[in-house]
């Protein structure tokens, strides 16, 4: 039997306060606009066979078998995953993590447009913040 053991304890997942594993902060925080579709395909395989701590473990084959990807588009979904913070992996160990923080975004002109306050600071610093 694999022993398992957190990728990244620092990110632990805690069920959310709406009672469901799959974040609404996945929408209402944008991530879904940094992926595509094979990578919540994989998201979405790797949130139902999940252990409470986030972590399980698949061959490349069995997840490629179930979530109906080819090889390549599985590996391009999981470094998409990875690449926007939501996902550590060491094979065959696939660790789902907690969201990033949000980062507060204030408008940045008239227009109404979002900056972020990191944005802001570099800004009025003369980008050395």
């Amino acid at each position: 039997m694999m022993q398992k053991q957190l990728l990244a304890p620092e990110r632990l997942r805690q069920l959310p306060r709406q009672f469901s594993w799959i974040d609404q902060q996945l929408v209402r925080g944008a991530h879904l606009d940094r992926c595509d579709h094979p990578a919540w395909a994989l998201y979405l395989f790797l949130v139902t066979v999940a252990d409470t701590q986030g972590l399980s473990y698949y061959s490349d084959a069995a997840v490629a078998r179930w979530v109906k990807l080819e090889q390549a588009a599985l590996v391009a979904a999981r470094a998409q995953l990875i690449e926007a913070g939501l996902l550590a992996y060491r094979k065959p160990l696939y660790q789902l993590l907690a969201l990033p923080a949000r980062e507060q975004t204030l408008p940045s002109n008239r227009s109404g447009q979002v900056r972020s306050v990191g944005d802001l600071l570099r800004q009025l610093t003369g980008g050395v913040a």
